[in-house]
C-alpha cells in the first residue's frame, strides 16, 4: 500500500502543481480530480469538499454517498482510496502534515474533533448557505497560501482551519437533528440492540458490551454513534451502557439472594472492585448498602 510522508509526494504523483509550503497545501479540484487509483495512507490530515457526478470514494471499507455536496476529514494513516472522480462543481481538498500544527494550539484541539473517526457514510452533508460559509473559508485559505509567505502566514491559515473545524461540528449538530426526525430515536435503537445482547446470552459468552460491538450492529462508527447519543440524551454511549448495567444491578441486588460478587460475575464484571465503583459513581451507594437496603 502507498504510504505518503510528505506533501510533495503526493502532489507529485497525482500530477497536482508543487505545494507552495512542504507542510500545507489547499488544492481546488475542478470537474475531475483524482488522488491516487488505489489505497493508500498519509501523515496529514486531509478535508475536503465534494460533490460528485460520479467516481467512488473509498474510506476504509465504506463507500461514499455523493448525492449531495458533502465533507470528509481523514486523520494521519487511515486508508483511503478515490478512483475515477468526477465532479459536478468545484471542489476542494486541504492537506494538513501533522507538523505543520507544532507549536499551534490545533495539535492538542484536532484531534478532539470526532468526525475525524467518522465513516464515510456518516459524511457531513451540507445546505447551501453551509456549502457557502465553508466556500468563503476555503477562499481565505487559498488566498493565503497562494501568497508569499511572511511571519503571518501560518497563523492566519489555522485561524480559517479553525473555524472550518468550529462549522463543521456545528452542522453536523444540525445533520444529527435532521437524521433523528427522519429516521427515529437513536437511543431507541440503542437500547433495543443493548436489550438483545442481554437476552442473547452474548454477556457470558463475549462480556461486557463495548460500544464498539453495538455500533457494529446499528451500522455506525463508535465516535458517531456516541455523538448522536450524546445529541439526543445528554450522555455517550459508554455511559448508557453503564446506567443500563447499573439498573440491571439494582435489580437483582433487590431481588435476587446471590453475593454481590455472584451478581457481578453475572453481569460480565470480572473485577469486582471495578463493578463496585461504577455502581457508586451511578448511585452514590455501595452494592453492599443498596443490596441491605439502607438506602431508598
Amino acid at each position: 500500500m502507498q504510504h505518503f510522508k510528505k506533501l510533495a509526494d503526493i502532489h507529485q504523483f497525482n500530477g497536482f502543481p508543487k505545494p507552495e509550503n512542504p507542510l500545507f497545501s489547499a488544492y481546488r479540484c475542478t470537474r475531475t480530480c483524482n488522488i491516487g487509483d488505489r489505497e493508500f495512507t498519509a501523515d496529514f490530515y486531509m478535508i475536503g469538499f465534494k460533490k460528485l457526478k460520479s467516481g467512488v470514494i473509498m474510506y476504509g471499507r465504506t463507500k461514499y454517498d455523493h448525492e449531495n455536496g458533502s465533507m470528509i476529514f481523514v486523520k494521519p494513516r487511515q486508508v483511503i482510496e478515490f478512483n475515477n472522480l468526477e465532479y459536478e462543481e468545484d471542489a476542494f481538498i486541504i492537506f494538513i502534515h501533522e507538523d505543520f500544527l507544532n507549536g499551534h494550539f490545533l495539535h492538542n484541539e484536532i484531534s478532539k474533533y470526532a468526525f475525524f473517526d467518522y465513516e464515510t457514510n456518516e459524511a457531513l452533508h451540507l445546505s447551501p448557505s453551509e456549502e457557502h460559509t465553508i466556500w468563503d473559508l476555503f477562499s481565505k485559505i487559498e488566498t493565503e497560501y497562494h501568497n508569499n509567505t511572511d511571519e503571518y502566514s501560518k497563523d492566519i491559515i489555522l485561524a480559517h482551519i479553525d473555524s472550518i473545524l468550529k462549522y463543521s461540528q456545528r452542522f453536523y449538530k444540525r445533520q444529527f437533528i435532521n437524521r433523528t426526525e427522519l429516521s427515529g430515536k437513536t437511543i431507541s435503537r440503542f437500547n433495543e440492540v443493548l436489550g438483545a445482547y442481554f437476552k442473547n446470552g452474548l454477556l457470558h459468552t463475549q462480556g461486557l458490551p463495548s460500544v464498539n460491538a453495538l455500533a457494529s450492529q446499528l451500522n455506525l462508527s463508535p465516535r458517531y454513534l456516541s455523538d448522536m447519543l450524546k445529541q439526543e440524551t445528554g450522555k455517550t454511549a459508554i455511559e448508557l451502557i453503564h446506567i443500563y448495567l447499573v439498573n440491571e444491578a439494582k435489580n437483582r441486588l433487590r431481588t435476587d439472594n446471590q453475593r454481590v460478587s455472584e451478581i457481578a460475575y453475572e453481569l460480565g464484571f470480572e473485577n469486582l472492585s471495578y463493578f463496585s465503583r461504577l455502581f457508586k459513581k451511578e448511585t452514590g451507594f455501595t452494592p453492599n448498602q443498596f443490596k441491605k437496603g439502607l438506602v431508598n
